[in-house]
């Protein structure tokens, strides 16, 4: 998807920037407008957010609406939903925090989600990171309770897992 939106803005950084601040906060183009599911965003946010002026993001929004590639990309993207990341301490959750050697390497979430059920966690959350968007995409495990450190080898020890984080 990201190799088709900066072959489309090729030749406009400015533009680049405000598509990908669209993309990782999952905010969709319609008509012009930028929404946040149902909820209509000021351009001048996303201009702020993106390091840009105000102008360029109605640029942009103008070239997403006459690109059919960018307009069937932009009109459909929403966002995730929320992440339990930030507060799992605050609601007594464990998180783990993997970092891949290759994160289009197939079985890595699989493996990891095998690891807690075996030691008796269930997961809350699951959160991937795209890696053709994030410069160091990781797979993040919200557990139901507080995960043991004694499982870090466990992670360890999944093909293509090069780091692992527990909190």
């Amino acid at each position: 998807m990201w190799s088709n939106i900066e072959k489309c803005l090729e030749g406009y950084p400015e533009r680049l920037k405000v598509a990908r601040v669209l993309v990782e906060n999952g905010l969709s183009v319609r008509n012009t407008k930028i929404y946040l599911n149902e909820i209509e965003i000021p351009p001048v946010r996303v201009a702020r957010v993106a390091g840009v002026d105000r102008r360029t993001v109605k640029e942009t929004l103008n070239t997403i609406e006459t690109n059919r590639e960018l307009r069937l990309i932009f009109e459909e993207i929403r966002s995730a939903g929320h992440s339990l990341k930030e507060i799992a301490k605050h609601l007594n959750l464990g998180v783990v925090e993997i970092t891949p050697v290759d994160a289009r390497m197939p079985g890595i979430l699989a493996n990891a989600a095998m690891v807690l059920a075996k030691n008796g966690l269930s997961i809350r959350q699951a959160i991937v990171d795209d890696p053709e968007l994030s410069p160091e995409p990781k797979l993040t495990l919200i557990a139901e309770k507080k995960i043991p450190g004694e499982l870090i080898p466990m992670f360890l020890r999944i093909n293509g897992v090069a780091k692992v984080s527990v909190y």
